[in-house]
């Protein structure tokens, strides 16, 4: 048996405290620097609002910032929050006034690059929620809970415990409430409640959020019905890029900069392209290539098992070039060009139990 020391265990990538401990150190602060992954999606966007409208709750003063690009269409659950976008090619930011960092939805310096040296000078102050099988020691205290379908889906249980009430924060319409923003996160990593981490407990989660007020169709309407056609056309590219590896159980896909060029659509508008063509019933995974210079940005997805069948752990995929996610969706990225990147992920295949 390995003999672990107390240091090792320490920065295992698990929690080290409990959602009690967190919501102590929420409660105590004065200002609230509230932040998560780069180029956020729809859980990192509803994770950030969540833990702003939690301190407005509490009346504590807190900040959300946010590395983009990003969909614009996630804009439209902001309201009157106060988040900070951060321009990755003009960055600037923050202070010394913050007296605690709330991380969420990753725990990668990786993904947090920008504000890395920001938050290293400060790891004492600052707490990690995630619900993400691999990350680093970015905090001091840190609940990481791989069960949660998405890490709003984590929040909740955060809500509880500062009694907070989920519908806290809704305007005259029933908008921008706290459970809204829950709301979001879960519909959108749960693909609207279509993969595999839509169990039970996500249902029961949803039930409570719409109990407290929000308008699922309607937030379904804001955020995947109102694309601009230029996504629409990068879906097309993608789609004439396909080809089958593995057998003919894996689609790859990629978009070059031409096809960006092309159709005038932006990398932050691809969001739920991969998953394009595993509506293919001989498909069991697909992977996407995304040129972005010099880098080639990789989205994995794979499909769960059927009636005891193989299914591709794209979790363990992605960590062979450095990345990460869950069992059926991560990413990763990797140097060079599209040919490169494509010769990498077939052999990687090649290797692999599909």
């Amino acid at each position: 048996m390995k003999i672990v020391s107390p240091e090792e265990t320490l920065f295992r990538y698990q929690s080290n405290c409990n959602l009690a401990d967190i919501a102590t150190r929420i409660r105590s602060a004065k200002r609230v620097l509230v932040t998560t992954h780069s180029k956020p999606d729809g859980d990192a966007i509803g994770s950030v609002l969540a833990v702003l409208r939690m301190c407005r709750a509490l009346s504590i003063e807190a900040e959300g910032w946010i590395v983009g690009p990003f969909e614009e269409n996630l804009l439209e659950v902001v309201g009157s929050d106060a988040v900070v976008r951060v321009d990755p090619k003009a960055p600037h930011f923050p202070g010394d006034a913050f007296d605690l960092a709330v991380v969420v939805d990753t725990g990668a310096w990786s993904q947090i690059e920008l504000l890395a040296p920001w938050i290293r000078a400060r790891v004492d102050s600052v707490v990690n929620l995630d619900h993400h099988a691999r990350g680093d020691a970015i905090a001091s205290a840190r609940v990481v809970d791989v069960t949660c379908g998405s890490c709003t889906a984590l929040l909740v249980r955060l809500a509880d415990e500062l009694q907070i009430d989920l519908g806290f924060g809704a305007n005259d319409a029933g908008r921008y409430s706290l459970a809204e923003a829950l709301y979001v996160g879960l519909a959108t990593d749960t693909g609207w409640f279509r993969f595999a981490n839509a169990r039970a407990g996500e249902f029961a989660i949803a039930a409570r959020l719409l109990t407290a007020g929000v308008h699922k169709d309607e937030i379904y309407a804001r955020l995947e019905q109102c694309h601009r056609l230029e996504r629409v056309l990068l879906e097309s590219r993608a789609l004439s890029s396909l080809r089958t590896l593995a057998c003919g159980t894996v689609a790859l896909m990629s978009l070059s900069k031409e096809d960006f060029a092309a159709t005038g659509g932006l990398p932050e508008e691809l969001a739920g392209v991969v998953n394009l063509p595993m509506m293919a019933a001989s498909l069991r995974a697909s992977v996407l290539l995304v040129e972005q210079d010099g880098v080639i940005k990789v989205s994995f997805r794979s499909k769960p098992a059927v009636a005891g069948g193989d299914f591709l752990d794209v979790n363990q995929l992605a960590a062979t070039f450095g990345g990460g996610g869950h069992v059926h969706a991560a990413g990763a990225r990797i140097k060079g060009t599209l040919a490169h990147a494509a010769a990498e992920i077939e052999r990687a295949l090649a290797q692999s139990s599909l």
